[in-house]
């Protein structure tokens, strides 16, 4: 599932290429991608003639403001957000299309329909969408002091991972990117969130956003399935920069022991049992 750096580099490319742009037409193809809308008439209404003023990001949702409404795009597991021309051959699973006043259209692909696309009023975000309302803090975009972080990280007592992993806690960190940050913090993914230092709390914080800030340099990460593109249908490489994910059996880029690969929780966690602790 694309995680923050890949979301944040589509909503970058969304902002150069849409932003002032008005709909001119919505064409709906798969239900299920807009599986909250009662009909495609209920979708499509909302959207077509709305000029779109903003692009914004909460942890994994891209948020697309159209006056009163957001149009909230969620990736799912396989989504794509891609720029086009009407000539352009219309790909297998392409589910909406949103051509725009201007030229050019936006198509929403998604080989699996895991993701959606929907329309919510600014004013009932809370009640309609409360998974936007209920977001932790953004670990690129929000400053918290490293204390301040550090007593909501032992309060809430739990597993690194996990709690890196939780979205009430820090939006938009997954599976990959958890795995990456931990790795580079020096901490191993089952420690109890209350048993770390305050060198390790100052430490985690720090790698937190640099590990982010770099993954969203390069562009995300695309798996060996290259399922996550971007705006223009690129591949990410940050993948070339993975320190443990995807990488057991190989020796360590820091302290050259082997990565290994765990169960935890019915995903698969990657860690270094040399240098995390």
């Amino acid at each position: 599932m694309p995680e923050l750096p890949e979301v944040e580099t589509v909503r970058r490319d969304l902002e150069k290429e849409v932003l002032g742009r008005r709909v001119k037409s919505v064409e709906v193809t798969g239900n299920r991608s807009i599986r909250r809308h009662t009909t495609k008439k209920q979708f499509i209404s909302r959207i077509e003639g709305q000029k779109i003023d903003a692009v914004q990001r909460r942890g994994k949702n891209l948020l697309l403001s159209l006056g009163d409404d957001w149009l909230v795009v969620h990736l799912g597991m396989s989504g794509q957000l891609l720029k086009a021309a009407p000539r352009d051959e219309v790909v297998k699973h392409t589910h909406v299309t949103i051509s725009f006043t201007q030229g050019g259209q936006i198509r929403f692909v998604d080989p699996r329909t895991f993701g959606e696309l929907y329309v919510v009023a600014k004013d009932k975000v809370a009640e309609e969408a409360p998974e936007l309302s209920e977001l932790g803090f953004d670990p690129i975009e929000d400053v918290i002091s490293w204390n301040d972080f550090g007593n909501r990280l032992i309060a809430r007592r739990v597993k690194l991972k996990t709690l890196l992993m939780d979205q009430r806690f820090v939006a938009g960190i997954g599976n990959i990117y958890s795995d990456e940050i931990l790795w580079a913090a020096g901490l191993r993914y089952d420690r109890g969130s209350e048993t770390v230092s305050t060198q390790e709390v100052r430490r985690l914080y720090r790698t937190m956003g640099e590990v982010l800030q770099e993954a969203i340099k390069l562009r995300g990460s695309s798996l060996a399935d290259e399922q996550y593109r971007d705006l223009y249908g690129n591949v990410g490489t940050f993948q070339t920069e993975h320190k443990v994910y995807a990488r057991e059996g190989l020796p360590c880029r820091r302290c050259r022991h082997i990565i290994e690969r765990v169960k935890w929780q019915g995903r698969s966690a990657f860690y270094c049992p040399g240098c995390q602790v």
